[in-house]
């Protein structure tokens, strides 16, 4: 990204993390990040700062599992997988943070497969 797409990211980031905050009362926030190969999600606890769940396509298991880490399916199963370690962790309610990105394609496949699973947001 050039110099004015980073700041205009990080301006929606800022935003869009501001509102979380206030709508959060005390539940954790399932943030996503996606690079041009990868998609990462975790679980945070804002509260006590720690990180309850997380998943990605940089994980051992997974690169033999999906062809690609940057396309729908991969995201689909990152959803899946942060869900399952969450409820597992005993969080069962969280806020969806995308981040800067637009809530669509990975981004909204994630939290589609996220909800499936039994998350609740």
């Amino acid at each position: 990204m050039a110099g004015k797409e980073k700041k205009l990211f990080a301006r929606r980031q800022r935003r869009n993390r501001y509102a979380i905050r206030k709508r959060a009362n005390g539940k954790p926030r399932l943030s996503v990040f996606r690079s041009e190969r990868h998609i990462y999600a975790q679980v945070i606890d804002d509260l006590t700062g720690k990180t309850k769940a997380s998943a990605s396509t940089v994980e051992e298991g997974f690169k033999s599992t999906v062809k690609s880490g940057a396309n729908i399916e991969a995201a689909q199963t990152i959803g899946k997988l942060v869900a399952e370690r969450a409820l597992k962790a005993k969080v069962e309610t969280v806020v969806f943070d995308r981040g800067g990105y637009v809530y669509h394609g990975r981004v909204k496949a994630l939290a589609d497969a996220a909800r499936e699973a039994g998350l609740k947001f």
